[in-house]
Formats: C-alpha cells, sequence, structure tokens
C-alpha cells in the first residue's frame, strides 16, 4: 500500500494494493511496517469504531484535545465523502481544509493525525465507515467543531435527502470561536506529541 501527503499537513491518503480474481478481490486495509516507514512511528490501536449512516446524514466536525486519537478511516461498504480540517493554533495549514472520497470501490483510507479535526457525509443510500483509533472513547475531551462555518466553507454534497444532523454539531462552535474559547490545540503541541511518538526531541535528535 501508498501513504501519500495530502494538503493537510499530517494527513495521508492510503492507497492499497487491490489484487482480483474470478471470486472477488482481496487487499489489505492496514499495514503497520508501510505504515511506519511513512508516518515515521506505528500506530497504536487502542479501539476500533464502527459506524452506520444514511444518505443525508453529516457527522462531525470532531476532534480530541490532546494527548488527541488519531484516526484511520475507511468505508467497507457504500461510500463518503470525509473532510479533514486543520484546527491547530499556529499550523502552517490551519483553517485549511482536504476533502476524499472513500468507498468500498477505491478501498481509500484517511489517516489524520492527533489534534486534526475531520467530518463526513454518505454519498450512497447507505455508507458503513470503520475507523482504527490510537486511543479510546474519553468523554469530556472531545471539541466539535460546527459544520456549516461559514469561513470554512466545506464541501459538503448536496444529496437531495433530509439533512440528519446529530444538536451537538449542529449548534457547535465556528472555527474562530472554538479559538477564542481555548478549545483547540496548538501546532507546536502536537509536533511535540509526534516527535515523542518517533522518538525523538522537537529539534529531530534522538531521545
Amino acid at each position: 500500500m501508498q501513504l501519500n501527503r495530502l494538503d493537510v499537513a499530517d494527513t495521508y491518503l492510503v492507497t492499497p494494493q487491490v489484487f482480483p480474481d474470478d471470486r472477488g478481490h482481496f487487499l489489505e486495509m492496514f499495514s503497520s511496517p508501510a505504515f511506519k516507514e511513512v508516518v515515521g512511528h506505528e500506530m497504536n490501536v487502542a479501539q476500533v469504531n464502527c459506524s452506520l449512516s444514511v444518505k443525508g446524514t453529516i457527522r462531525g466536525l470532531h476532534a480530541v484535545s490532546l494527548p488527541g486519537q488519531a484516526r484511520y478511516v475507511t468505508c467497507p461498504q457504500g461510500a463518503i465523502i470525509d473532510i479533514v480540517v486543520d484546527v491547530r493554533l499556529g499550523s502552517p495549514t490551519y483553517g485549511k481544509h482536504v476533502a476524499v472520497e472513500l468507498s468500498s470501490e477505491n478501498r481509500h483510507a484517511l489517516y489524520l493525525a492527533e489534534g486534526l479535526a475531520h467530518g463526513f457525509a454518505p454519498l450512497t443510500d447507505e455508507a458503513t465507515v470503520v475507523y482504527l483509533c490510537s486511543n479510546t472513547y474519553a468523554p469530556g475531551r472531545e471539541v466539535q467543531i460546527n459544520p456549516f462555518d461559514p469561513d470554512l466553507a466545506l464541501p459538503w454534497p448536496d444529496t437531495g435527502a433530509e439533512l440528519l444532523i446529530a444538536d451537538k454539531d449542529r449548534t457547535a462552535p465556528t472555527l474562530r470561536e472554538a479559538a477564542e474559547r481555548g478549545l483547540l490545540p496548538t501546532y507546536v503541541e502536537c509536533q511535540e506529541l509526534y516527535a515523542q511518538l518517533n522518538g525523538l526531541t522537537l529539534d529531530g535528535e534522538n531521545r
């Protein structure tokens, strides 16, 4: 499999090698050696989540306050658009987003490091999303950003279906409001965490 950096720092698109035959096909959805070679450290999988969403649903934008929760997202059934937003104060890509399609046809996956926010919406009548998480769910450490923040202007799909969104997401603060309330991680804090995961100090020296 290949991991390619996307325009939001510390976000990667994962493209697996698919082996088709007359029975169907086979692929590796996750490879720890391939992941470590590109990202620089192994992904500690502490929790695996699975959600089913119907067309019209928007889930997100969600992040987790540090030490955070890195996520490795796949869509084994149906198709979604997944949008990653950089909410790390001081990041060179702060406030920017990338949108990728994950589906049972392309078999792509998406990795986003700790401190980043993401959300997704189905492009098909139903979509199943499975994601590996580096830490377990921690009530009280969730960070929600309004998916309809006009400053972000995210490209949510217009499927014609009734909009379905949780109250906590509909009433979540904008990115600017979240920053003013002190809810967001800083880029420096996140870089320190990534360096620790890679066994380095922030200046790149081995520990």
